[in-house]
């Protein structure tokens, strides 16, 4: 038989914040993911002129920069929490 045990408020706020860190990174993800693919789409589709490549190159920098704050942000938060 399994023994149920007793979990603290402390280790169920950690839990919680820890999920809401990961659903935090999968929105800046999804962000990213749009903005740099809004970019690449631009350049397959439209790349016969100028004013398309300089719409689209700073848009797929754009979303990496996006997923790359995400991922520090992610990452800075989680050590944080499980630090102690």
């Amino acid at each position: 038989m399994s023994e149920h045990q007793e979990v603290s408020s402390e280790d169920l706020n950690l839990i919680r914040t820890d999920l809401a860190n990961e659903r935090t990174l999968l929105a800046y993800g999804r962000t990213a993911l749009m903005v740099a693919g809004t970019g690449v789409s631009i350049l397959q589709f439209f790349s016969v002129t100028l004013i398309y490549h300089i719409i689209a190159w700073p848009l797929i920098v754009i979303g990496f920069v996006i997923g790359m704050i995400g991922a520090v942000r992610f990452t800075k938060l989680n050590r944080r929490l499980h630090s102690e």
